[in-house]
């Protein structure tokens, strides 16, 4: 059975990171960042933009799900909203998947350090950052405090998760 890793949380705490360290220690994985699929310049945020990009999501999604040399299927983005998340899973082929949601999240402190450190240039700065943690506390997901772990650790934690 295959599995499906979904996850989220707000900018800068440390989801692709982590996701490039669970990617290598995942037997038959696949990770995509929902970022990738939203590389524009200009970057415009309308209906049209979240459904192309949402829908370019699903395909390339499904597409992992369906080959069969992948058994761990890895997706990290912010996906602060259930409606998000939904707007993904609802058009997922997940017959004979186990679908895992897991959200990272950090203290205050240890997410003003991660943002300042990091090198992305797509407008993230702290205070945006903040504003959307609360958003994560009413999700779905299995929460993961991740203060004190490294990627690795933190990579290392969900895989035990996955597998027992």
């Amino acid at each position: 059975m295959k599995n499906i890793i979904f996850i989220n949380g707000t900018m800068g705490v440390g989801k692709t990171t982590m996701c490039r360290q669970l990617n290598k220690i995942m037997n038959k994985s696949v990770w995509l960042d929902g970022d990738w699929c939203w590389m524009a310049d200009p970057f415009t945020v309308t209906a049209e933009t979240k459904t192309m990009v949402t829908d370019n999501i699903c395909h390339l999604l499904n597409n992992f799900i369906s080959c069969s040399e992948y058994e761990n299927i890895i997706f990290c983005w912010v996906m602060d909203y259930e409606s998000i998340y939904d707007s993904i899973a609802t058009n997922l082929h997940t017959e004979n998947c186990n679908i895992w949601r897991f959200t990272l999240t950090c203290s205050e402190e240890e997410l003003k350090k991660r943002v300042e450190n990091d090198n992305h240039q797509d407008g993230r700065n702290f205070e945006r950052s903040l504003e959307r943690v609360s958003r994560f506390d009413a999700m779905n997901t299995v929460k993961i405090f991740c203060d004190n772990m490294s990627p690795l650790q933190t990579a290392e934690k969900i895989k035990l998760l996955i597998n027992t």
